[in-house]
Protein backbone atom coordinates (compact mmCIF):
# COMPACT_ATOMS: atom_id res chain seq x y z
CA UNK A 1 0.00 0.00 0.00
CA UNK A 2 1.40 3.43 -0.93
CA UNK A 3 2.06 5.70 2.13
CA UNK A 4 2.54 9.08 2.72
CA UNK A 5 4.20 11.56 4.85
CA UNK A 6 2.36 14.07 6.90
CA UNK A 7 1.35 17.20 4.61
CA UNK A 8 1.18 20.47 5.80
CA UNK A 9 -2.14 21.62 5.61
CA UNK A 10 -1.85 24.28 2.47
CA UNK A 11 -0.77 21.12 0.23
CA UNK A 12 -3.61 19.01 1.84
CA UNK A 13 -6.20 21.73 1.15
CA UNK A 14 -4.71 21.93 -2.48
CA UNK A 15 -5.10 18.62 -3.18
CA UNK A 16 -8.62 18.40 -2.08
CA UNK A 17 -9.70 21.21 -3.81
CA UNK A 18 -7.79 19.74 -6.70
CA UNK A 19 -9.82 16.52 -6.44
CA UNK A 20 -13.14 18.57 -6.72
CA UNK A 21 -12.31 20.58 -9.65
CA UNK A 22 -10.70 16.87 -11.32
CA UNK A 23 -14.51 15.63 -10.80
CA UNK A 24 -15.97 18.44 -12.32
CA UNK A 25 -14.24 17.89 -15.85
CA UNK A 26 -15.17 14.00 -15.98
CA UNK A 27 -18.33 13.48 -14.88
CA UNK A 28 -20.91 16.34 -14.94
CA UNK A 29 -23.53 13.72 -13.39
CA UNK A 30 -21.23 12.82 -10.66
CA UNK A 31 -19.79 16.52 -9.85
CA UNK A 32 -24.09 17.73 -9.93
CA UNK A 33 -23.74 15.09 -7.14
CA UNK A 34 -21.08 15.97 -5.35
CA UNK A 35 -21.69 19.48 -5.33
CA UNK A 36 -25.27 19.12 -3.72
CA UNK A 37 -23.82 17.21 -1.04
CA UNK A 38 -22.66 19.10 1.81
CA UNK A 39 -19.03 18.62 4.12
CA UNK A 40 -17.54 16.42 4.77
CA UNK A 41 -19.97 13.78 3.10
CA UNK A 42 -19.33 16.34 -0.53
CA UNK A 43 -15.39 15.08 0.03
CA UNK A 44 -15.71 11.50 0.91
CA UNK A 45 -17.76 10.44 -2.29
CA UNK A 46 -15.50 12.72 -4.79
CA UNK A 47 -12.45 11.07 -3.32
CA UNK A 48 -13.99 8.02 -3.49
CA UNK A 49 -15.36 8.07 -6.54
CA UNK A 50 -12.14 9.35 -8.26
CA UNK A 51 -9.97 6.30 -6.81
CA UNK A 52 -12.93 4.31 -8.90
CA UNK A 53 -12.09 7.04 -12.18
CA UNK A 54 -8.93 6.04 -12.10
CA UNK A 55 -8.90 1.91 -12.39
CA UNK A 56 -12.33 2.68 -15.10
CA UNK A 57 -10.32 5.05 -17.37
CA UNK A 58 -7.82 2.18 -17.19
CA UNK A 59 -10.69 -0.59 -18.44
CA UNK A 60 -11.91 1.48 -20.94
CA UNK A 61 -8.44 2.34 -23.06
CA UNK A 62 -8.65 0.80 -25.69
CA UNK A 63 -4.70 2.06 -26.89
CA UNK A 64 -3.92 -0.31 -23.86
CA UNK A 65 -3.76 -4.27 -24.56
CA UNK A 66 -5.99 -6.11 -22.63
CA UNK A 67 -2.77 -8.16 -20.89
CA UNK A 68 -0.93 -4.64 -20.17
CA UNK A 69 -4.98 -3.64 -18.53
CA UNK A 70 -5.08 -6.30 -16.19
CA UNK A 71 -1.31 -5.71 -14.97
CA UNK A 72 -1.98 -2.15 -14.42
CA UNK A 73 -5.30 -2.62 -12.85
CA UNK A 74 -3.54 -5.43 -10.36
CA UNK A 75 -1.32 -2.88 -9.48
CA UNK A 76 -3.27 -0.55 -8.60
CA UNK A 77 -5.50 -2.92 -7.04
CA UNK A 78 -1.39 -3.45 -4.47
CA UNK A 79 -1.66 0.11 -3.93
CA UNK A 80 -4.77 0.34 -2.50
CA UNK A 81 -4.84 -2.95 -0.03
CA UNK A 82 -3.03 -1.89 3.00
CA UNK A 83 -1.25 -5.29 3.56
CA UNK A 84 0.37 -5.16 0.21
CA UNK A 85 3.41 -3.21 0.28
CA UNK A 86 3.48 -2.03 -3.44
CA UNK A 87 3.67 2.23 -3.46
CA UNK A 88 1.64 4.50 -5.92
CA UNK A 89 4.59 5.13 -7.40
CA UNK A 90 4.66 1.68 -8.79
CA UNK A 91 1.33 2.17 -10.96
CA UNK A 92 2.58 5.62 -11.71
CA UNK A 93 5.61 4.32 -13.26
CA UNK A 94 3.50 1.13 -14.92
CA UNK A 95 1.03 3.83 -16.42
CA UNK A 96 2.95 6.72 -17.49
CA UNK A 97 3.47 5.32 -20.86
CA UNK A 98 0.01 4.77 -21.48
CA UNK A 99 -0.95 8.03 -20.48
CA UNK A 100 -1.29 10.36 -23.57
CA UNK A 101 0.13 13.53 -23.95
CA UNK A 102 -1.01 17.06 -23.18
CA UNK A 103 -2.36 18.43 -26.04
CA UNK A 104 -4.31 14.70 -26.93
CA UNK A 105 -4.82 14.17 -22.74
CA UNK A 106 -8.54 13.92 -21.82
CA UNK A 107 -9.69 15.30 -18.24
CA UNK A 108 -10.15 11.39 -17.58
CA UNK A 109 -6.49 10.93 -18.08
CA UNK A 110 -5.13 13.60 -16.23
CA UNK A 111 -6.85 12.05 -13.29
CA UNK A 112 -4.70 8.77 -14.04
CA UNK A 113 -1.56 10.86 -14.28
CA UNK A 114 -2.43 12.42 -10.75
CA UNK A 115 -3.07 9.00 -9.07
CA UNK A 116 -0.61 9.92 -6.13
CA UNK A 117 -2.24 13.26 -5.31
CA UNK A 118 -5.74 11.23 -5.10
CA UNK A 119 -4.56 8.78 -3.25
CA UNK A 120 -2.51 10.78 -0.60
CA UNK A 121 -5.91 12.60 -0.14
CA UNK A 122 -7.61 9.48 0.18
CA UNK A 123 -5.16 8.85 3.24
CA UNK A 124 -5.50 11.97 4.81
CA UNK A 125 -9.16 11.09 5.58
CA UNK A 126 -9.97 9.76 8.95
CA UNK A 127 -9.62 5.97 9.49
CA UNK A 128 -13.48 5.38 9.47
CA UNK A 129 -13.82 6.93 6.16
CA UNK A 130 -10.76 5.21 4.60
CA UNK A 131 -11.96 1.67 5.85
CA UNK A 132 -15.49 2.39 4.48
CA UNK A 133 -14.18 3.42 0.83
CA UNK A 134 -11.16 0.56 0.78
CA UNK A 135 -13.04 -2.68 0.42
CA UNK A 136 -15.73 -1.64 -2.39
CA UNK A 137 -12.87 0.37 -4.30
CA UNK A 138 -10.92 -3.08 -4.49
CA UNK A 139 -13.92 -4.98 -5.12
CA UNK A 140 -14.33 -2.77 -7.96
CA UNK A 141 -10.73 -2.49 -9.45
CA UNK A 142 -10.53 -6.37 -8.93
CA UNK A 143 -13.31 -7.32 -10.90
CA UNK A 144 -12.46 -4.92 -13.81
CA UNK A 145 -9.28 -6.83 -13.76
CA UNK A 146 -11.10 -9.96 -13.86
CA UNK A 147 -13.45 -8.79 -17.06
CA UNK A 148 -10.54 -7.50 -19.12
CA UNK A 149 -8.54 -10.63 -18.46
CA UNK A 150 -11.69 -12.99 -19.42
CA UNK A 151 -12.21 -11.08 -22.90
CA UNK A 152 -8.62 -10.71 -23.27
CA UNK A 153 -8.65 -12.45 -27.04
CA UNK A 154 -11.31 -10.33 -27.74
CA UNK A 155 -9.43 -6.67 -27.14
CA UNK A 156 -12.87 -5.29 -25.54
CA UNK A 157 -15.48 -6.74 -23.59
CA UNK A 158 -18.43 -8.69 -24.86
CA UNK A 159 -20.62 -9.64 -22.17
CA UNK A 160 -22.63 -13.01 -23.09
CA UNK A 161 -25.76 -13.37 -20.72
CA UNK A 162 -27.81 -11.57 -18.45
CA UNK A 163 -25.99 -12.38 -15.73
CA UNK A 164 -22.74 -11.42 -16.68
CA UNK A 165 -24.22 -8.25 -17.44
CA UNK A 166 -25.32 -8.12 -13.80
CA UNK A 167 -21.99 -9.00 -12.54
CA UNK A 168 -20.28 -6.45 -14.38
CA UNK A 169 -22.46 -3.71 -13.61
CA UNK A 170 -21.89 -5.13 -9.71
CA UNK A 171 -18.40 -4.74 -10.10
CA UNK A 172 -18.67 -1.46 -12.18
CA UNK A 173 -21.23 0.63 -10.04
CA UNK A 174 -23.18 -1.53 -7.59
CA UNK A 175 -19.70 -1.94 -5.59
CA UNK A 176 -20.13 2.19 -5.35
CA UNK A 177 -23.61 1.64 -4.17
CA UNK A 178 -21.89 -0.21 -1.30
CA UNK A 179 -19.36 2.63 -0.68
CA UNK A 180 -21.66 5.39 -0.14
CA UNK A 181 -23.72 3.37 2.46
CA UNK A 182 -20.48 2.19 4.28
CA UNK A 183 -20.11 5.83 4.45
CA UNK A 184 -23.65 6.30 5.97
CA UNK A 185 -23.83 3.68 8.01
CA UNK A 186 -19.91 4.15 9.67
CA UNK A 187 -19.49 4.13 13.07
CA UNK A 188 -17.36 7.69 14.21
CA UNK A 189 -15.15 6.14 15.97
CA UNK A 190 -13.13 2.66 16.43
CA UNK A 191 -14.85 -0.30 17.57
CA UNK A 192 -15.43 0.17 21.68
CA UNK A 193 -14.18 3.38 21.54
CA UNK A 194 -16.67 5.53 24.30
CA UNK A 195 -16.73 8.08 21.91
CA UNK A 196 -18.07 6.01 18.72
CA UNK A 197 -21.20 7.10 17.76
CA UNK A 198 -23.75 4.79 15.78
CA UNK A 199 -25.68 7.28 13.83
CA UNK A 200 -28.07 4.98 11.48
CA UNK A 201 -30.47 2.71 13.21
CA UNK A 202 -30.15 -1.04 12.45
CA UNK A 203 -33.27 -1.64 10.68
CA UNK A 204 -32.45 1.52 8.89
CA UNK A 205 -29.00 0.13 7.73
CA UNK A 206 -30.26 -3.20 7.47
CA UNK A 207 -32.66 -1.84 4.44
CA UNK A 208 -29.78 0.23 2.56
CA UNK A 209 -27.47 -2.30 2.26
CA UNK A 210 -30.54 -4.39 1.01
CA UNK A 211 -31.09 -2.11 -1.72
CA UNK A 212 -27.60 -0.48 -2.31
CA UNK A 213 -26.60 -2.49 -5.33
CA UNK A 214 -29.88 -2.26 -6.66
CA UNK A 215 -29.07 1.58 -6.73
CA UNK A 216 -26.18 1.24 -8.48
CA UNK A 217 -27.10 -1.26 -11.19
CA UNK A 218 -29.71 0.48 -11.97
CA UNK A 219 -27.98 3.35 -12.88
CA UNK A 220 -25.16 1.23 -14.82
CA UNK A 221 -27.95 -0.36 -16.74
CA UNK A 222 -29.02 2.85 -17.91
CA UNK A 223 -25.63 4.27 -18.85
CA UNK A 224 -25.05 0.63 -21.29
CA UNK A 225 -28.40 0.94 -22.50
CA UNK A 226 -28.37 4.65 -23.83
CA UNK A 227 -24.23 4.78 -24.82
CA UNK A 228 -23.94 1.45 -27.17
CA UNK A 229 -22.32 3.63 -29.85
CA UNK A 230 -20.08 5.17 -28.02
CA UNK A 231 -19.35 1.88 -26.04
CA UNK A 232 -18.47 0.46 -29.33
CA UNK A 233 -16.71 2.72 -31.20
CA UNK A 234 -14.65 4.21 -28.33
CA UNK A 235 -14.12 1.63 -26.32
CA UNK A 236 -15.03 -1.60 -28.43
CA UNK A 237 -17.17 -2.88 -25.36
CA UNK A 238 -20.71 -4.56 -26.61
CA UNK A 239 -22.23 -4.89 -22.97
CA UNK A 240 -25.64 -5.59 -24.72
CA UNK A 241 -25.67 -9.35 -24.00
CA UNK A 242 -25.01 -11.82 -26.77
CA UNK A 243 -27.66 -13.85 -25.79
CA UNK A 244 -30.11 -11.25 -26.42
CA UNK A 245 -28.96 -10.40 -29.58
CA UNK A 246 -28.40 -14.01 -30.72
CA UNK A 247 -32.29 -14.39 -30.25
CA UNK A 248 -32.86 -11.17 -32.29
CA UNK A 249 -30.22 -12.49 -35.17
CA UNK A 250 -28.23 -9.69 -34.68
CA UNK A 251 -24.08 -10.39 -34.28
CA UNK A 252 -22.41 -8.70 -31.60
CA UNK A 253 -19.84 -7.49 -33.79
CA UNK A 254 -22.51 -6.06 -35.93
CA UNK A 255 -24.45 -4.34 -33.04
CA UNK A 256 -24.43 -0.77 -35.28
CA UNK A 257 -24.94 -2.29 -38.56
CA UNK A 258 -27.68 -0.80 -40.95
CA UNK A 259 -29.12 -4.35 -41.82
CA UNK A 260 -29.66 -5.23 -38.21
CA UNK A 261 -31.17 -2.11 -36.71
CA UNK A 262 -34.30 -3.17 -35.65
CA UNK A 263 -33.00 -6.21 -33.68
CA UNK A 264 -30.54 -4.42 -31.99
CA UNK A 265 -33.19 -1.56 -31.26
CA UNK A 266 -34.93 -4.46 -29.72
CA UNK A 267 -32.23 -5.65 -27.44
CA UNK A 268 -31.67 -2.00 -26.48
CA UNK A 269 -35.34 -1.79 -24.96
CA UNK A 270 -34.84 -5.42 -23.58
CA UNK A 271 -31.91 -3.88 -21.61
CA UNK A 272 -33.72 -0.53 -20.30
CA UNK A 273 -36.89 -2.98 -19.17
CA UNK A 274 -34.04 -4.85 -17.62
CA UNK A 275 -33.06 -1.36 -15.46
CA UNK A 276 -36.10 -0.82 -14.75
CA UNK A 277 -36.66 -3.35 -12.78
CA UNK A 278 -34.43 -1.76 -10.44
CA UNK A 279 -36.08 1.11 -10.01
CA UNK A 280 -38.51 -0.20 -6.97
CA UNK A 281 -35.15 -1.60 -4.97
CA UNK A 282 -33.30 2.15 -5.35
CA UNK A 283 -36.15 4.02 -4.59
CA UNK A 284 -36.52 2.43 -1.21
CA UNK A 285 -32.95 2.99 -1.29
CA UNK A 286 -33.45 6.67 -1.25
CA UNK A 287 -36.60 6.71 1.21
CA UNK A 288 -34.53 5.11 3.44
CA UNK A 289 -31.61 7.30 3.23
CA UNK A 290 -30.72 8.98 5.95
CA UNK A 291 -29.38 12.91 5.87
CA UNK A 292 -26.11 12.50 8.22
CA UNK A 293 -22.97 14.27 7.64
CA UNK A 294 -23.38 16.43 4.95
CA UNK A 295 -25.14 13.48 3.11
CA UNK A 296 -28.24 15.20 1.13
CA UNK A 297 -31.07 13.49 -0.09
CA UNK A 298 -31.37 15.42 -3.13
CA UNK A 299 -28.02 14.51 -4.33
CA UNK A 300 -28.87 10.87 -5.29
CA UNK A 301 -32.60 11.60 -6.18
CA UNK A 302 -31.31 13.57 -8.97
CA UNK A 303 -29.45 10.97 -10.62
CA UNK A 304 -32.18 8.54 -10.39
CA UNK A 305 -34.42 10.52 -11.26
CA UNK A 306 -32.39 11.80 -14.50
CA UNK A 307 -32.30 7.73 -15.28
CA UNK A 308 -35.82 7.61 -15.17
CA UNK A 309 -36.29 10.65 -17.65
CA UNK A 310 -33.35 8.62 -19.75
CA UNK A 311 -35.47 5.26 -19.76
CA UNK A 312 -38.61 7.72 -21.13
CA UNK A 313 -36.27 8.50 -23.76
CA UNK A 314 -34.83 5.46 -24.97
CA UNK A 315 -38.23 3.85 -25.44
CA UNK A 316 -39.44 6.61 -27.48
CA UNK A 317 -36.22 6.49 -29.64
CA UNK A 318 -34.29 3.26 -28.66
CA UNK A 319 -32.43 3.98 -32.43
CA UNK A 320 -30.56 7.36 -30.87
CA UNK A 321 -28.50 4.63 -28.70
CA UNK A 322 -27.22 3.21 -31.43
CA UNK A 323 -26.33 6.19 -33.92
CA UNK A 324 -23.98 9.50 -32.96
CA UNK A 325 -27.10 11.55 -31.95
CA UNK A 326 -27.25 9.43 -28.28
CA UNK A 327 -30.32 9.75 -26.00
CA UNK A 328 -29.68 12.38 -23.34
CA UNK A 329 -32.28 14.18 -21.10
CA UNK A 330 -33.05 18.30 -22.16
CA UNK A 331 -30.86 20.55 -20.46
CA UNK A 332 -33.95 22.11 -19.30
CA UNK A 333 -35.61 19.21 -18.32
CA UNK A 334 -31.81 18.14 -15.67
CA UNK A 335 -32.46 22.31 -14.48
CA UNK A 336 -36.15 21.55 -14.06
CA UNK A 337 -35.19 18.33 -11.51
CA UNK A 338 -32.19 19.81 -10.25
CA UNK A 339 -34.65 23.18 -9.02
CA UNK A 340 -37.42 21.03 -7.53
CA UNK A 341 -34.95 18.46 -5.47
CA UNK A 342 -33.22 21.28 -3.64
CA UNK A 343 -36.02 22.79 -2.55
CA UNK A 344 -37.27 18.51 -1.76
CA UNK A 345 -36.47 17.12 1.75
CA UNK A 346 -39.65 14.87 2.07
CA UNK A 347 -38.39 10.99 0.55
CA UNK A 348 -42.15 10.40 0.07
CA UNK A 349 -42.03 12.90 -2.76
CA UNK A 350 -39.23 10.88 -4.96
CA UNK A 351 -42.12 8.29 -6.05
CA UNK A 352 -44.51 10.88 -7.37
CA UNK A 353 -41.66 12.80 -8.98
CA UNK A 354 -40.60 9.17 -10.78
CA UNK A 355 -44.38 8.56 -11.92
CA UNK A 356 -44.07 12.16 -13.64
CA UNK A 357 -40.76 11.91 -14.88
CA UNK A 358 -41.30 8.45 -16.55
CA UNK A 359 -44.62 10.39 -18.40
CA UNK A 360 -42.76 13.24 -20.14
CA UNK A 361 -39.94 15.69 -19.47
CA UNK A 362 -40.41 17.03 -16.07
CA UNK A 363 -40.05 20.60 -17.42
CA UNK A 364 -43.08 20.25 -19.45
CA UNK A 365 -45.20 18.65 -16.66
Amino acid sequence: MSGSSPSSLPEATADLEWCHEAVDGVSRTFALTIDVLEEPMSSYICVGYLLCRIADTVEDARHIPPETQATLLRTYHAVLDPTDPTGVESFTEAVSGWIPDDGERTADWTVVSQAPRVVRTFERQPESVTEAIRPPVLELVSGMALFVERYADHGGLRIATREELEEYCYYAAGTVGVLITNLICRNTGPPGDAESVERVDRSVERTLYDTAESFGLLLQLVNISKDVYDDYREEDNVYLPAAWLDAEGVPQERVLAEEHADGSKAVVRRTADHARTFLDDAQRYLETLPEVEGNRLAAWAIPYLLAVGTLRELSARPEDALSERGVKVSRSEVSAIVTRMLGESDRAAVGDLRTTVAERPFHQA
